[in-house]
């Protein structure tokens, strides 16, 4: 069973900072694309970061410049940077992988999603 637990979630006031941590646990072969999406209520939820193996990263324009994406392979966890944060990058956050496993002598492939922490941003 693979699982993905974000932490670092909580309250802030606008131009403040906060960090969040996904770390990736079970059965699993290699890592290859991870992502920070996140859900304000009523909206889609929409990419904010993403990240390759290799660690180049890509980020929605409204974040550029604000969020920083990193990874550490060696504990199979992703990090987002947020600074000056606006109350407009409340939500909830969510953290996704695609990696492979095993299945016997197969090699497949899965993306799983974190439960979600929350962000708030005060005015």
């Amino acid at each position: 069973q693979v699982q993905l637990v974000e932490s670092g979630g909580g309250l802030v006031q606008a131009g403040g900072s906060l960090k969040l941590s996904c770390a990736v646990s079970g059965r699993i072969g290699r890592i290859n694309d991870m992502g920070w999406y996140r859900q304000a209520p009523g909206k889609q939820r929409e990419l904010v970061a993403g990240i390759d193996r290799e660690g180049r990263p890509n980020y929605v324009d409204s974040v550029k410049g604000r969020f920083t994406i990193s990874r550490d392979n060696a504990k199979n966890t992703a990090y987002l940077d947020m600074n000056s944060l606006k109350p407009e990058d409340t939500a909830v956050y969510y953290c996704n992988a695609e990696f492979t496993y095993w299945s016997g002598f197969s090699l497949r492939e899965q993306t799983s999603w974190g439960q979600g922490t929350q962000v708030t941003v005060s005015s």
